[in-house]
């Protein structure tokens, strides 16, 4: 297979698929959901229209939230309407999990996170053209309705036993934390904007989280009481490691899709250490590959594991998808001047800087010595062991090597840093003091 890099193209309908919701079960991207024939055929009949929603309970979206934002671009490729609903109510209020209470977050901060997570979810959608999508925020609806008109009009069709039943609800219950009456309202909230979506813009599907069953059947459930007609919900599901360790986070730490909250380079070096048995699931959930390429990629896992050219792509892919084309060629070829196959006088600074700072890192000024480096990097654990490696020649600064332990860091790649190297594969960052 030839090198995909700089050539990955923009997301298309996968020719081998008579029908999205086909797409989307082959891509396990389909866990609990409404009538399943029903669904297939609505997804293949005339436009209709989606939504999923998110919250601002932060001021970016994760790799959970990225499940979502490519489920809907896969349904619009496929000619339907999406509308990507940003929380301004809902995140005031707080989604309940399981274990305790949310700390609410003041108007201000929602509103500045609802903005944000705005200009994210528009990247992942067209505006364009007789499918395009449309952005809503529930705060427009929910805003104006008085507690009186909202018992009235909405909760009277909620019955409590059944919104206790609620796996979220009744995990809270039998927890030490209990539940709020602010979080057990939480499903009537999102059940509501179900309808309103529906009334507006004759909206009959939504996707989210199989952990967010509850509430998604909360809104068909309000549609069919109060408007008499069928609507429609796909849970996708919760994504794990084989090994059984959570998936998306590095080293205890969220993969955010704002570059500022995690770098181009962090996401990358995170889908490259994606497991063989894990890496032709991640393909199909988190590209758009084609069903024809991933089983490509599927014998190259089985034939040549060591090449990691699944790997590769995947990393290449996601990257470019969230961040940019232009992002993904600049953190391939700072991955690869690290390991000695680029020169590193050419990288772009900020990639670079990023590289080094998920590298073990010191700060040092220009003309330290290298033996103080290596021991303040960690590389080494006292002066003598560095003036020994020195004099072994298996220390480098910036690719050339060190050859008298009274040589000093030059920080004079892009951005004022440098690499430290001991042996082939042990690296350090130098960032200027």
């Amino acid at each position: 297979m030839s090198n995909p890099s700089l050539t990955t193209a923009a997301p298309a309908i996968d020719p081998s698929f008579e029908n999205v919701w086909d797409e989307l079960v082959w891509r396990g991207l389909v866990h609990v959901s409404t009538d399943p024939e029903a669904l297939r055929a609505l997804l293949a009949g005339p436009a209709i229209t989606y939504y999923c929603g998110f919250d601002p309970t932060a001021p970016s979206l994760h790799l959970g939230n990225l499940v979502q934002l490519l489920t809907l671009r896969r349904i619009q490729l496929a000619g339907h309407k999406p509308l990507g609903l940003v929380g301004g109510s809902t995140g005031l209020i707080g989604d309940p999990r399981p274990t305790a209470e949310r700390t609410l977050n003041t108007r201000e901060t929602v509103e500045e996170w609802v903005g944000r997570l705005r200009a994210q979810v528009e990247r992942y959608l067209s505006f364009e053209g007789e499918n395009a999508a449309r952005i809503v925020n529930n705060l427009d609806w929910t805003a104006p309705l008085s507690a009186i008109d909202f018992l009235r009009e909405i909760g009277k069709h909620y019955r409590v036993g059944t919104m206790l039943k609620k796996d979220a609800v009744a995990a809270r219950l039998n927890s030490d934390a209990g539940i709020s009456y602010t979080e057990f309202s939480y499903q009537i909230l999102q059940g509501l904007d179900f309808l309103e979506l529906y009334r507006q813009y004759g909206c009959v599907l939504q996707t989210g989280g199989s952990d967010q069953w509850g509430n998604l059947t909360s809104g068909t459930d309000l549609i069919h009481r109060v408007e008499g007609v069928s609507a429609h919900a796909i849970g996708t599901p919760l994504i794990t490691n084989s090994d059984g360790t959570k998936f998306g986070k590095s080293e205890g730490n969220a993969i955010w899709l704002d570059a500022e909250m995690c770098s181009p380079y962090r996401m990358y070096q995170f889908w490259l250490g994606t497991a063989d048995a894990d890496v032709i699931d991640r393909l199909k959930v988190f590209t758009f590959l084609t069903r024809a390429e991933i089983e490509e990629y599927a014998a190259l896992v089985e034939a040549e594991p060591f090449r990691r050219a699944a790997q590769k792509r995947l990393a290449l892919e996601v990257v470019a998808t969230v961040h940019g084309i232009d992002a993904a060629a600049a953190v391939i070829a700072a991955s690869e001047a690290l390991f000695g196959q680029g020169d590193l006088a050419v990288l772009d600074a900020a990639t670079l800087r990023s590289a080094l700072e998920e590298l073990p890192n010191a700060q040092v000024a220009a003309g330290s010595s290298v033996v103080d480096a290596l021991v303040a990097t960690g590389l080494v654990s006292s002066a003598s062991e560095a003036r020994r490696a020195i004099a072994q020649g298996g220390v480098s600064v910036d690719g050339v090597r060190v050859e008298a332990d009274d040589a000093t860091v030059p920080l004079g790649l892009p951005g004022g840093v440098s690499v430290l190297r001991r042996g082939k594969k042990t690296l350090a960052g130098l960032l200027p003091a």
